[in-house]
């Protein structure tokens, strides 16, 4: 399958078309941002290491019952998805207190919570992403209560088999951002990706970051934390 027009480019991706009107072409890039995009560099490797680790983790998830856009790897860089409609609404699951959750509530960062918390946001870079509850979400008209319920026990379920996975991977999941989406027939699924730049990983035994963090806040080595995490799930083959 080969590379139509461009339809859209974001901080970490380009989509293009194809000849099937089901499906497009997700090209990741190596650029990073951060702070709404008030930050900006280049991760070397990025991109293959989101890819490749992403279709992993979809196609593993897919195995346990959550629908993905994913369909086939075409190169470390470029994968075929379904083409969806991006349901406007931020998941944002969070295991361990870290980033802007412990920042707005004054805690410290590494509180393991009892049961983990989910929270919503606005899809909406003019807006910066705010917060917004279930109440919000429909009355803005962003979902219908049969998706957002839906959404919300994907989720969930998104995190009990990764939280697992990881765990025997020696790696703690702090928290994590998805998004999903609405294929052409209708259908809900979960879209985006699952990386190092939308994941919070923590080794277990050092608690060393191994995720966009060390670009966030310049802790130096970031190209070897994406490694290292594409060592750790794909081990020999990486």
């Amino acid at each position: 399958m080969e590379k139509g027009n461009q339809l859209y480019e974001g901080k970490a991706k380009k989509v293009y078309e194809t000849d099937d009107p089901t499906l497009v072409i997700v090209s990741y890039k190596d650029d990073a941002t951060a702070f709404d995009g008030t930050k900006k560099g280049t991760i070397c490797g990025k991109g293959i290491v989101n890819n490749r680790m992403s279709n992993h983790l979809m196609q593993f998830l897919e195995k346990k019952g959550i629908p993905t856009h994913f369909v086939e790897e075409l190169s470390d860089t470029d994968t075929l998805v379904k083409r969806v409609d991006i349901v406007p609404l931020e998941v944002i699951v969070r295991n361990v207190s870290a980033g802007s959750f412990a920042k707005r509530y004054g805690v410290e960062e590494g509180i393991e919570f009892a049961t983990p918390t989910f929270e919503f946001s606005y899809k909406n870079d003019d807006l910066h992403d705010p917060l917004l509850n279930t109440s919000h979400a429909l009355a803005l008209g962003l979902a219908t209560p049969e998706e957002v319920e839906k959404i919300r026990a994907m989720a969930l379920k998104v995190n009990d088999e990764l939280k697992a996975y990881f765990a025997g991977l020696g790696v703690r999941l702090v928290d994590f951002k998805l998004e999903f989406g609405r294929t052409t027939e209708g259908e809900l699924v979960l879209a985006d990706e699952i990386s190092p730049d939308t994941c919070r990983f923590w080794d277990i035994e050092t608690n060393e970051k191994l995720d966009k963090d060390r670009f966030r806040r310049d802790l130096g080595n970031v190209e070897d934390a994406y490694e290292e995490m594409m060592r750790r799930v794909f081990g020999k083959e990486a």
